[in-house]
């Protein structure tokens, strides 16, 4: 009797910025309507098919906070499998240009400490990324 490969899942490449200040980063929260709802990650999205890396970072962060950035070096990368498709994340050291941010299409935003970062419920892919930045086995 033959057995069947699963199928191959769809890969979908995702940037976010690491944005550090005064020993915090920058967390976006979901939308309640999104995939993974009200879950936190790293601001960022979805890299379109003709768009470079900082080119979809600076336009996810125009879109989500009305913040512009210079996108740096990339510092980590994990690949996370869901039920129905992987995700490529590709981690990225950014810097805000400005102080000025607003929830334009997140549901909400703060500034944390790693040590606080437990208090809040990640994607599972930001929890891959946390854990290899932060030198922690997950």
């Amino acid at each position: 009797m033959a057995t069947s490969l699963p199928p191959t899942l769809r890969t979908i490449r995702v940037v976010a910025a690491v944005i550090e200040r005064d020993g915090r980063y920058l967390i976006t929260q979901r939308r309640p309507s999104a995939v993974l709802p009200l879950l936190w990650e790293f601001p960022g999205g979805r890299v379109e098919d003709d768009e470079s890396d900082a080119e979809a970072l600076r336009r996810e962060l125009r879109h989500r906070l009305d913040a512009d950035i210079d996108v740096g070096a990339l510092i980590s990368f994990v690949t996370h499998t869901y039920e129905t498709y992987a995700v490529d994340l590709h981690l990225y050291d950014c810097d805000l240009r400005g102080d000025d941010l607003r929830a334009a299409a997140v549901n909400a935003f703060e500034w944390v400490s790693s040590a606080d970062f437990e208090r809040y419920p990640f994607t599972p892919a930001d929890e891959a990324s946390m854990a290899r930045l932060l030198g922690v086995d997950g």
